[in-house]
C-alpha cells in the first residue's frame, strides 16, 4: 500500500502517531495545547505540535486520509433548532467536526473514555454518531479494553471510526481479537530500576489463598495502612473504608493493572510483585501502554504522570488502524492518496 496521511489532534505524546507509522501512514500535522507535553513530543518525533486548535483554521491543515482524536470529553446541548454540528460549538468534538467538513479525510478515528458512551443519558454519544453521519461518514464504536490486545492493564475506552466512502461499507467489525497470550503485569516490570518498597507496617496483605483473579483480570491483593475516621465503625470493620477506596488497593502483578490515571496524587498504582509493595515506575507506566522503552522521557514526573495517564493504549489503536489500513488497501483502484476524492 502507498504511505498515506494522517493528522494527529489533541495528539498528546503521539500514542496514535506511534500506532498510525507503525500501519504506514505518514503524519503530516499534530496539534497539543499542553506545552509541556508538546515539548516532549518534539523531542520525540521531531517537531513541535501547532498550539490549540480552536485557533487553527481548516484550510492551514494538510490534506489526509486518516483523521485521529483521542479529544477529552466535554458536554454539549442538542435542545437547539440547529442542524449538523453546529449544535456542538462550544466543544472539543467541535473542532473535529469543522475540519473534519472541510479535510473530508477518508476515515476518521476518535478515541474517549468509557462513560463517553452513556455520558448525558447516552445522548452526547448519539449526537457525535449523527453529526459524523450527517457530514457523510458511516460509523462503527465499540468499547475496547486494552487487556485484550496484549496489555497488562485494565482500560476500557470507547473508539469510533467513520468512513468516507461507500467502499467502505465492509469496515464495521470493532470486535476485539481473541486473546493470544493473557497478559500479567509481572512481565512488564522494569527489574532495572524499580521504586522504592514500603516498609511493612505500611500496608497490609491478603491471604494468598483469597488472591482471586477477577473478571477484569485485577488480582486484589491488600491496602494500604492509612489512618480511618473509627467513630462510628462496628468492631473489626475499620479497615473496610481502606480496602473499598480504589487509591488504597494493592494488585498483584500476577494479574492486571488498573487504568493508569494521569493525576500523580490519585494512586492507583501501587503493586505487590512478590518482593514487596511499591508504586509503578515511570518505565512501567508507559510499557503498560505499549511505549518501547526508547521513548524519551525528557519531562518532569508529574508531566510524564499526566502524560502517560492521558495517552492511549498503542497495540489497540494500531489493531484498529490496520483493519482499516487492510481495507483502504483493498479499494486503492481510482483512490489518490493525501486526501483526494475518488474518481
Amino acid at each position: 500500500m502507498a504511505l498515506v496521511k494522517a493528522v494527529d489532534l489533541f495528539c498528546g505524546i503521539g500514542g496514535m502517531r506511534i500506532a498510525a507509522e507503525r500501519q504506514g501512514f505518514d503524519t503530516v500535522f499534530s496539534s497539543e495545547i499542553d506545552s509541556g507535553v508538546r515539548k516532549l513530543y518534539r523531542d520525540n518525533f521531531g517537531e513541535l505540535p501547532s498550539g490549540d486548535i480552536a485557533k487553527i483554521e481548516a484550510v492551514d491543515i494538510p490534506d489526509h486520509d486518516l483523521l485521529l482524536a483521542g479529544f477529552p470529553c466535554q458536554p454539549f446541548s442538542i435542545s437547539g433548532k440547529k442542524r449538523g454540528f453546529e449544535d456542538t460549538r462550544g466543544t472539543l468534538f467541535f473542532e473535529i467536526a469543522r475540519i473534519v467538513s472541510v479535510k473530508t479525510p477518508e476515515f476518521v478515528l476518535l478515541e474517549n473514555v468509557k462513560g463517553l458512551v452513556g455520558h448525558d443519558r447516552g445522548r452526547t454519544f448519539r449526537r457525535i454518531l449523527s453529526v459524523l453521519s450527517d457530514m457523510g461518514y458511516a460509523t462503527s464504536s465499540a468499547v475496547l479494553n486494552a487487556k485484550d490486545f496484549g496489555l497488562p492493564q485494565n482500560r476500557e475506552r470507547t473508539i469510533i471510526i467513520g468512513s468516507k466512502s461507500s467502499r467502505h461499507d465492509e469496515f464495521v467489525d470493532l470486535t476485539p481479537p481473541l486473546p493470544k497470550f493473557r497478559p500479567r503485569l509481572r512481565d512488564f516490570l522494569d527489574t532495572s530500576d524499580p521504586s522504592a518498597y514500603l516498609r511493612e507496617s505500611e500496608y497490609t496483605l491478603l491471604p494468598e489463598s483469597q488472591r482471586i483473579e477477577q473478571a477484569s483480570g485485577l488480582v486484589f491483593a491488600g491496602y494500604i495502612n492509612k489512618t480511618q475516621r473509627k467513630n462510628g465503625a462496628r468492631p473489626d470493620t475499620e479497615h473496610l473504608s481502606r480496602v473499598h477506596r480504589q487509591h488504597n488497593r494493592i494488585y498483584s502483578t500476577m494479574g492486571v493493572s488498573p487504568t493508569l490515571s494521569s493525576g500523580e496524587s490519585s494512586g492507583r498504582d501501587f503493586i505487590f510483585d512478590g518482593i514487596g509493595v511499591r508504586r509503578l515506575t515511570i518505565s512501567e507506566a508507559f510499557r503498560i501502554m505499549g511505549f518501547p522503552d526508547s521513548f524519551k522521557r525528557s519531562a518532569s514526573r508529574t508531566t510524564l504522570r499526566r502524560a502517560i495517564g492521558n495517552s492511549v493504549p498503542i497495540p489497540l489503536i494500531q489493531d484498529v488502524i490496520h483493519r482499516m489500513a487492510q481495507n483502504l488497501k483493498a479499494v486503492e483502484t481510482g483512490f489518490e492518496m493525501g486526501g483526494a476524492r475518488h474518481g
